[in-house]
């Protein structure tokens, strides 16, 4: 994963491309980043007062950016920030392909770089004082979730086998004992998820192995890949929303294991236990996770 562009405070990035201070792109305001709208199942009781709170849901973030393209005497120079905004908002790998995102990086004063993930549902641009190079812009960013991530990724590989933290704790205890087969072993790994919300992860199987299964110990949420892996083949599980795929590393798919639940397989907040077994006689597989800290606000 590439290295993201240090933004300052009051820069913000669309879809790869840096707007507000220090750039072309001048911004009024940024509207959206309260609270997510919600869909609500409340219910009013027949022959009573009140209201029958039902579930909750958070709407995706609508985020509305009034802007202008200020190039001053210079039209072609705005015209050419303009189509590098379209460019790079139109793209046909994330236009055409269902569930993939483009990213809205934001920096306000005090606070790290946050993410956004949705697309851009309209770009409005008002030409009539182009010749000036002025362009007022109306830009709308529909999110895919109500969450505000990291701005980068944390990961860690876990063997088979082994630890990712922690160890052995001494004096040791005689006698003890190792399992001798392979697909018995099941160690745990201990990580630390930031944040202020939970947090979907993406989890790389590398093989040689069979049946996979990774847990998370405190929910006690399982995932079973039902396939077998060579040495060099890989197996990825993406379980955030709106992706939720299980690809292997030709292109094609993986079948989970009836009671695998792929959308409710999440990280908390704080310390994270995972456990993660397989059959691989040569201990050599292992089990790449990544994930972004969530947060509820700026």
């Amino acid at each position: 994963m590439s290295t993201p562009i240090e933004l300052e405070d009051g820069q913000h990035e669309l879809a790869g491309v840096l707007i507000g201070r220090g750039t072309p792109v001048v911004l009024a305001n940024i509207e959206g980043l309260g609270r997510a709208g919600q869909r609500t199942a409340d219910v009013e009781p027949p022959g009573e007062d009140g209201l029958w709170m039902g579930a909750d849901y958070y709407e995706g973030r609508t985020v509305r950016i009034p802007a202008g393209i200020k190039v001053p005497g210079d039209e072609a120079a705005a015209l050419d920030v303009l189509a590098q905004l379209e460019e790079a908002t139109s793209d046909d790998s994330v236009r055409l392909a269902g569930g993939v995102t483009l990213d809205l990086r934001l920096k306000f004063p005090g606070r790290d770089a946050r993410v956004v993930r949705g697309r851009v549902r309209k770009m409005e641009a008002d030409l009539t004082a182009a010749k000036h190079g002025w362009i007022p812009l109306d830009i709308e960013f529909t999110a895919a979730d109500h969450l505000f991530y990291a701005d980068a990724a944390e990961t860690t590989s876990i063997p088979l086998g082994g630890l990712t933290e922690g160890g052995m704790t001494f004096p040791l205890m005689f006698p003890f004992t190792v399992a001798d087969t392979a697909g018995a072993v099941g160690r745990p790994g201990f990580l630390t998820v930031a944040g202020t919300s939970p947090t979907w992860p993406l989890l790389r199987i590398n093989g040689p192995c069979a049946n996979p299964t990774i847990k998370h110990v405190a929910t006690g949420r399982t995932l079973t890949v039902q396939a077998s892996l060579a040495a060099g083949e890989w197996i990825e599980i993406d379980t955030r929303p709106g992706w939720r795929t299980v690809l292997r590393n030709n292109g094609g798919g993986a079948p989970l294991s009836p009671t695998s639940r792929i959308d409710t397989f999440r990280f908390l907040t704080g310390v994270n236990e995972i456990h993660w077994t397989a059959t691989d006689p040569t201990l050599t597989s292992t089990l790449a996770v990544t994930w972004w800290p969530a947060y509820k606000a700026l």
